[in-house]
């Protein structure tokens, strides 16, 4: 089992640095392009990450690749994709292409990833997934291996294991709820951003509330940019919900905490809300976005050894804590071990080395199932839940699950208008 370091204090001078030694710079680079959405924070999350690891490893002089260090050069690719799949398709093919990258890391829409992985399995390019959830890219890699074998997902979980660890939370919600007030039966609101990751989400969330013994109050699907939910909320309300499930990855989650929080809609916020996951956050929605609550990856527990450190890291280069994409830092890294072990930059060789890796990373565990899946569960990556508590985004769960609790969680907190409607 290898573990990843971290960059304790790096200078954003430059992303390609020459190593130790002097000579470095004659040393042809390893290429990795870093492909997201550059003018959003999650393409943002993914070129800091990959820079914080980048640098890391040129500062001990690059990885060793047979009898030769090479230092890591990044390859910036705006993927433009949240506004333009054939704007992603084309940054892709260029940086193949015009940039002769020699792997890939990152990608965040699943409907422009699913494109964009074809590209580069076209040129039996490494692509390793810091963003995209659907399940339908690695079940790519079952159903025709030596095509997508060189796909791996490191971040985030998918859509079906984040079904579970949601559902898990809002169980626990809606627990606290029963016990607080003296519920006996409670309705769910299900609000998601209108995209094909969430598909399989809000399907399982209709399916799984009434198991647990709990109504669905109605489905909502803005746009995932929309600037404007207040007709959502409104409805949510008039339906009598309890709880507001939410499953958001893009814009749309700044208005609606902003607007949740103005209105005082009394039922708590539960599931994904990927802007509630940075410290803009709180400035975004003028504070409004107190007690939301996500799913998260990162916050300041230690879920590994290399959590705290990467996240001060993070901090004090960036002046933000990182969100889920920023796990390019660990792609890279397992990247640049990868290459060492297999002694080559030749894909099919680094390929069987990744499929069978154990890297301690900075969110758990990473491992690999046989679709090339980042696995799920205690002892490898369980992602984390986190709510906005004093201004602060709090980890709160794992709390006492399967024997977990990460160092520095806390309890989950209901806001005072909730309170205040059901108290007895």
């Amino acid at each position: 089992m290898r573990r990843l370091g971290v960059l304790g204090s790096v200078l954003l001078a430059a992303v390609l640095l020459v190593g130790l030694c002097g000579t470095a710079q004659a040393v042809e680079p390893i290429k990795i392009g870093v492909a997201g959405p550059m003018s959003f924070t999650q393409g943002q999350g993914h070129w800091n990450g990959a820079t914080l690891a980048a640098m890391e490893i040129n500062a001990k002089g690059g990885v060793k690749v047979g009898n030769v260090k090479r230092p890591i050069e990044l390859i910036k690719v705006d993927t433009n994709e949240f506004m333009s799949i054939p704007d992603a398709t084309n940054a892709m093919e260029l940086a193949i292409t015009r940039h002769k990258v020699d792997f890939l890391v990152g990608g965040f829409r699943s409907e422009a990833v699913l494109v964009m992985q074809d590209i580069a399995m076209d040129n039996k390019k490494i692509f390793l997934g810091c963003g995209a959830a659907h399940p339908e890219l690695c079940t790519r890699v079952t159903k025709n291996y030596n095509r997508y074998k060189y796909w791996f997902r490191i971040t985030p979980i998918n859509s079906k294991f984040l079904g579970k660890v949601i559902f898990i939370q809002l169980g626990t919600v809606a627990a606290m709820m029963k016990q607080a007030f003296g519920l006996k039966k409670l309705s769910v609101a299900i609000i998601a951003e209108k995209a094909a990751w969430n598909e399989p989400i809000v399907a399982a969330a209709q399916a799984a509330l009434p198991k647990m013994g709990m109504k669905v109050a109605g489905v909502w699907r803005p746009s995932p940019v929309a600037k404007d939910v207040t007709a959502e909320l409104g409805a949510i309300q008039r339906s009598g919900a309890n709880i507001i499930f939410t499953s958001f990855s893009a814009s749309v989650g700044i208005p609606f905490a902003k607007q949740w929080g103005e209105l005082q809609v009394p039922a708590p916020v539960v599931g994904i809300n990927v802007e509630a996951q940075k410290d803009g956050f709180w400035a975004a929605t003028g504070g409004k976005g107190e007690f939301t609550q996500t799913l998260n990856t990162y916050a300041r527990v230690k879920m590994t050894e290399h959590t705290i450190p990467f996240f001060d890291a993070y901090m004090k280069n960036f002046k933000e804590a990182p969100n889920y994409t920023a796990g390019t830092y660990d792609a890279v890294l397992l990247l640049a071990w990868a290459v060492e072990k297999a002694g080559t930059l030749n894909s099919d060789k680094v390929v069987p080395v990744l499929e069978k890796s154990k890297t301690v990373g900075t969110a758990g565990l990473l491992a690999f199932s046989k679709d090339h899946d980042v696995i799920w569960g205690p002892g490898y990556v369980t992602s984390l839940g986190t709510q906005w508590q004093g201004g602060k985004n709090m980890a709160v769960w794992p709390y006492k699950w399967e024997g977990i609790t990460f160092e520095g969680t806390v309890p989950v907190k209901f806001p005072p208008w909730v309170i205040k409607r059901y108290k007895k």
